[in-house]
This record gives C-alpha cells, sequence and structure tokens, in this order.
C-alpha cells in the first residue's frame, strides 16, 4: 500500500525536516503552508515522490476546513500536525488576535485534523498522528525567576501532550499510533520571527527532532522528548500525574476543612 503523508507547517523548521525525510522513506506527500512559494519549491526539488500543495492558514477557520476536508477524504497513512505560531509574551501582554492566533494553530487546527484523520485510519487499520508539542508543556510549575512567562503557548502545548496520551489509550488496538514530540529549544526561524537573537543558545537541528520522533513510534512512545537523555524522569510524570487522579474522593480534603490551619502547621 503507497504511504501518503499530511504534514502542517511544511515550510521550514521541524515540518519541512518531516516532508524531507518522509520522502526519502517513500512517502507521497500534502504539504501545508501559508508560504505557496517555498511549498512550490519544495514540489519541485522533489520529483520522485508525489507533492502536492495546500495553500493553507491554520488560524483562519477557512484555513482549518480546507485541510480537515483533506484529512476526511484522502487515505492518509501519516498526518503530523506541525504548524506553529511564536507567540511569547505575558497574557496581559498578548494582543487578542495574536492569542486566537496561537490557540487556533496549536489547540483547534490539531484537534480538528486529528478529528477528520482518525475514522478513515480505524477504517483502514493502520495510521499514525505526529502532533509536534515542546519541553515547555512540562514547565507550568516553573517560578517567575526562572524563565519567561509565556501562559497560552505552554498552555497550548500541554494541551497536545493530554490530548494525544488520551487519544493513544483510545485507539489503542486499531492499528493507529499516537504521538507527541516536545523538544526543547531547536535551531528554526521560529525564534527569529519572535525577534529572539538565539544564536549563542545551544539547539537541536531540526533532523534530530524528527530522527527521535520516528524512532519514538519503533519504540512504541506516545510522549517523545528528543533531548530527555533519561526516560525515567518522563516515567516518574506521568506516574505522577496518575497517582494524583487515583487520589481523589468525593469527600473534601482536610486542608480545605480546617479553617484555622495555616500552610505547614
Amino acid at each position: 500500500m503507497s504511504k501518503l503523508a499530511l504534514v502542517t507547517g511544511a515550510t521550514s523548521g521541524i515540518g519541512r525536516a518531516f516532508a524531507e525525510r518522509l520522502a526519502a522513506d517513500g512517502h507521497d506527500l500534502l504539504i501545508v503552508g501559508r508560504r505557496k512559494e517555498r511549498l512550490e519549491e519544495f514540489a519541485e526539488t522533489h520529483p520522485d515522490v508525489g507533492v502536492r500543495v495546500v495553500h493553507a492558514d491554520l488560524s483562519t477557520p477557512a484555513g482549518i476546513d480546507a485541510v480537515a476536508g483533506i484529512c476526511a477524504t484522502e487515505p492518509l497513512t501519516m498526518l503530523v500536525n506541525n504548524a506553529g505560531v511564536a507567540h511569547y509574551m505575558p497574557l496581559a501582554e498578548l494582543p487578542a488576535d495574536k492569542a486566537a492566533e496561537l490557540v487556533n494553530v496549536k489547540i483547534l487546527a490539531p484537534t480538528l485534523l486529528t478529528r477528520a484523520v482518525v475514522a478513515g485510519m480505524q477504517e483502514r487499520g493502520e495510521g499514525t498522528i505526529v502532533n509536534v508539542a515542546g519541553m515547555i508543556a512540562f514547565s507550568g510549575p516553573a517560578p517567575h525567576s526562572q524563565m519567561p512567562r509565556r501562559a497560552v503557548y505552554g498552555g497550548s502545548l500541554a494541551y497536545l501532550v493530554a490530548m494525544s496520551q488520551t487519544l493513544a489509550a483510545e485507539l489503542e488496538g486499531t492499528g493507529v499510533a499516537v504521538q507527541v514530540v516536545c523538544p526543547g529549544v531547536v535551531a528554526t526561524e521560529f525564534h527569529e520571527r519572535q525577534g529572539l537573537d538565539m544564536s549563542e543558545v545551544p539547539r537541536m537541528t531540526v533532523e534530530d527532532v524528527v530522527t527521535a520522533s520516528l524512532r519514538g513510534l519503533e519504540l512504541g512512545e506516545t510522549v517523545c522528548a528528543p533531548g530527555v537523555e533519561n526516560a525515567a524522569l518522563l516515567d516518574a510524570v506521568f506516574q505522577a500525574d496518575l497517582a494524583a487522579f487515583a487520589g481523589q474522593s468525593p469527600h473534601l480534603a482536610t486542608r480545605y476543612r480546617d479553617t484555622n490551619a495555616l500552610p505547614g502547621d
């Protein structure tokens, strides 16, 4: 059976690297992005595989609907939800239009594209869904002094982690694999578009991110963290999540019932 992958945000960075690797592995491609000239350049330079250009803006309802329609009707063997926007700033400073753009691109679009593709993959008994998030998804407990605040951006990546884990459980036994990739700082145009000079910061290559993702799929990883050497750290996070979930009860916790108690008493 022929392999057909759809990659969003394929004009540069991690998305472009996914498209390059998948083309080298013999996938035909549907490449999605806002910069049509870059998509067409990719198609022209990869004549050995079928490449279809999809010019769409996933920050808009029309763009999401157009790509979701493709996901629902094409026999995709892989969907890579990679598109992103770099709106790093505290919530009070984040313009409403940029907040909406970020939520549309990193939450709404992956959700609706995945929803559109999953039924067909289940029916065919095979498929892979890869959501590109980042290690910032795990940074919520960090104190103010430790790193810049970016509540909506961090929250959107955390959503992708939780959604991917839950969906992987939903699809267990169907032949459809789900993975969320959580790289750290990566050498792309992403930070430059935000006006950040990252030239002196050690950064992972986009090729290494893709290598980790594809190898992680072979290993059966739902959460792939390309730069985390000790995988037990991730396991500890997820076991703590499950312990907290299992530790709930219908009774009000003691610390909320004793109004005279102070923290540390």
